[in-house]
């Protein structure tokens, strides 16, 4: 990857202000979209879904130079084109690059990344088949990142439909064409029109990319999961709120309070902006703008970063403000925490703050090294009653601490106890709450505008011109000789979930554990059942005698799960599981050198072993792991029918790789382990074929889904904390099909799996 060669900046008035990079000195004025989630849908059957906006363009030119160019991207039904200004205002301006959005197109978030004075969110996209078919182009905040991903994928979903109708060998070739945004551009003779909706991201070059930084320095004073409540699996937490200040509520976790250990906690506050721009103020460590609402870490220096979604951040501190006991001669403090942070389907920010070490900054005489309280940010959109209102989100500060002081702050408002670090990062909500509060240009939420077009229509919006489904190229244009080589939604769960369990236990114990009525023609019924018996097949993992057992596997039943109901396209309503349709006969944990696909081909496999053959039908999901050294979780699910071709089920296995992208779903629970590997995995359901890149197998009486963790670095980050505790954690992960569909609900869960206490040194390697 590489990072653009000039910093582009706009002052919050909009004024253009001037960065110099390592290229030279680079002006434009810009603007930046702060809504948190959009709803991109296509124009209908005979409309083309269309999606425009500014973004940054990221590459490296014939010798060797980094770029960040200003761009306009456009992209209409399965196609796309790039130009140098907006189309819209240049009616006769070409664009310098267009092509095909195809079905084999894959879109990776990369996260935060330095663009020299300030940051940007990156968004990589290649072939799987042609990786040097790729590119990057950037935008100002993770929101608006999210929206050019959905459009992309929306894309993708076209260009998959366009294919499923037929047409000819040399159309349906030219659909694997990707985008490129690397190398020459051949000559193009037209470019389509009829444009039939649009939505447009961003607002244009005269404000395009405020970033965060330079918004905060013109707004100073002077001038995401709620666990139980919104997930989706039921969590044991039980908070009680135990006081108020200043607006914030403060919680303690009763339901897991244990005399003389350490005491969950967390601060809760609405705060009146969108999520985004809460989360760039979190972020962003300028030392005026911290100054004003947080009192720990406002002499902040970040001296590392990883991957965009990770960074080590080194902090100062006076004691006289943090102290229980102050005297003139003591030393000053300073800490060192790293922070990694996530951005659910939902929109949902997470943020993970753990103390840590790092050799650029080892312990220095004068100063006291301490270690920082580990914690949680969650930061979650309200749904807005109208679009007048105020854009809103819940903010979540969570931690833990010593209960001793704790017991004796809720008796006496122990005094010493606020001279704490706790105390303060629990006070860090009621300062950001009020500092955004002060600053009125944080409230501004800019929403997506429809365009409606008023150029002539061709049928069904596509392009005439067969050449363009080549690839993805410039166009021969005068003005671009200055440069070199210039190169749906998972499940929009702002809505509040109406089903709330008040005792859990009450409500789990009056239930009769059943399969869900959703389930019962998902299995041709005219043939007989045939009988299966786990306890005949062997896998490199075990089946544990309960929960104390460690090293093992078991099947839970799907009533810990919160799955969509018969209602909720009308009423978001959500059930409780019940018991999956498919049996869970047994799971290997292999050790790998790298990735391995098409598991199920393995001669040793169970699918291939004679018991295998007579099952019905087996789904066998592998999920790769990466690490020191690789491993494969492989999970084999088996139906005791065959599946009904006209059900859900039948749908997603004989259907395409984007049909089943878009449906194939996992949520998981940490049911035992670290409070902070809660936090980081949640119990949000999660769409894995949007989130990191996913293979099938369909061959005889198997379909095969090969997950790759290691393709998304949010991914691959969270799996890297989870294996640091694995030998402690119990882990429920639930396996389902989305229903998008009133003919596709109630869902109903296919398998699940708990995996208590998995020891890596017990994986097998896998002989190839």
């Amino acid at each position: 990857m590489t990072s653009p060669g000039s910093k582009k900046v706009v002052t919050g008035e909009g004024s253009e202000k001037n960065v110099s990079g390592n290229l030279g000195k680079v002006s434009f004025s810009g603007d930046l979209n702060d809504s948190g989630s959009s709803s991109l849908s296509s124009g209908g059957e005979g409309g083309t879904f269309e999606c425009s906006g500014w973004v940054y363009h990221l590459g490296v030119n014939k010798i060797g130079h980094e770029y960040c160019n200003l761009r306009f991207l456009f992209i209409r039904g399965k196609y796309v084109e790039m130009y140098k200004r907006d189309p819209h205002e240049n009616p006769e301006i070409k664009p310098i690059r267009r092509g095909v959005i195809g079905p084999t197109m894959m879109v990776e978030e990369l996260g935060r990344r330095k663009v020299n004075h300030g940051d940007v969110y990156v968004i990589r996209f290649y072939n799987r088949l042609d990786e040097s078919k790729k590119g990057e182009i950037a935008c100002a905040t993770a929101g608006e990142a999210l929206k050019w991903v959905e459009a992309f994928e929306e894309a993708k979903q076209q260009a998959e439909y366009a294919l499923s109708r037929g047409g000819s060998t040399r159309t349906k070739l030219s659909m694997e064409a990707n985008i490129n945004l690397e190398g020459h551009r051949p000559r193009v003779r037209r470019y389509a029109y009829g444009l039939k909706k649009l939505i447009r991201i961003g607002q244009g070059p005269e404000t395009l990319l405020r970033q965060s930084s330079t918004l905060v320095n013109d707004v100073r004073g002077d001038g995401f999961y709620e666990g139980g409540d919104n997930g989706d699996a039921i969590e044991a937490h039980q908070w009680k709120c135990v006081r108020t200040i200043n607006g914030v509520r403060i919680f303690e976790d009763v339901a897991n309070f244990k005399a003389g250990r350490g005491v969950l906690v967390k601060a809760v506050a609405v705060v009146e902006a969108n999520a985004d721009s809460v989360f760039e103020v979190l972020l962003n460590i300028d030392k005026q703008q911290r100054y004003e609402w947080d009192a720990v870490t406002g002499d902040s220096e970040k001296i590392d970063s990883y991957e965009g979604h990770y960074d080590v951040i080194y902090c100062v501190y006076d004691p006289k403000y943090l102290s229980r006991i102050f005297c003139r001669w003591q030393s000053k403090r300073d800490f060192i925490f790293s922070r990694q942070w996530v951005r659910g389907q939902d929109g949902t920010y997470t943020i993970l703050q753990f103390p840590a070490v790092h050799k650029k900054r080892p312990p220095k005489s004068g100063y006291k090294r301490t270690d920082i309280t580990p914690s949680t940010w969650e930061i979650r959109s309200l749904k807005k009653r109208s679009d007048a209102e105020t854009p809103s989100c819940l903010v979540t500060h969570m931690l833990e601490i010593h209960s001793k002081r704790w017991c004796k702050w809720k008796r006496t408002s122990y005094s010493k106890f606020e001279k704490t670090i706790p105390y303060a990062l629990l006070l860090q909500v009621a300062g950001l709450k009020e500092y955004i509060g002060a600053n009125p240009a944080f409230k501004y939420e800019t929403s997506a505008t429809v365009i409606q077009s008023k150029l002539p229509d061709v049928s069904n919006g596509e392009y005439v011109d067969e050449e363009l489904e080549e690839q993805f190229y410039d166009a021969t244009d005068s003005s671009s000789d200055e440069e070199e080589s210039d190169e749906d939604d998972d499940e929009q769960d702002n809505k509040e979930i109406k089903v709330k369990l008040k005792n859990v236990s009450w409500a789990i114990a009056s239930l009769s554990l059943k399969r869900p009525k959703g389930a019962s023609n998902v299995l041709d019924t005219s043939v007989d059942p045939v009988s299966i018996d786990p306890s005949q097949f062997q896998g490199s993992l075990r089946k544990g005698n309960g929960d104390k057992d460690s090293n093992c596997w078991n099947s839970p039943s799907g009533m810990g799960f919160m799955i969509r109901g018969k209602t909720y396209l009308k009423d978001n309503a959500k059930v409780m599981g019940g018991e999956p349709l498919l049996t869970l006969v047994s799971v290997d944990w292999f050790k790998v050198d790298k990735a391995e696909d098409n598991i199920a081909l393995h001669p040793k496999c169970l699918v291939q072993s004679d018991l295998g053959k007579k099952l019905p039908f087996i789904l066998v999901i592998n999920l790769q792991v990466p690490a020191k050294p690789n491993y494969s979780l492989v999970l084999y699910y088996a139906a005791d029918r065959p599946v009904s071709k006209s059900s859900s089920l039948g749908k997603f296995v004989d259907g395409s790789d984007s049909y089943r992208d878009a449906r194939f779903k996992l949520i998981p629970s940490i049911v035992q382990g670290y409070w902070m590997v809660k936090r980081a995995v949640g119990t949000k359901a999660c769409l894995l074929g949007k989130a990191v890149t996913c293979k099938y197998l369909r061959q005889d009486n198997f379909l095969e889904i090969d997950v790759d963790i290691g393709s998304s670095a949010v991914a691959r980050s969270v799996i890297g904390l989870v294996l640091g505790y694995v030998t402690s954690l119990i882990v429920d992960l639930a396996i389902l099909i989305e229903g998008k569909e009133e003919t596709d609900l109630p869902e109903y869960i296919l398998g699940t799996v708990r995996l208590n206490r998995i020891e890596l040194d017990s994986a097998v390697s896998l002989e190839v």
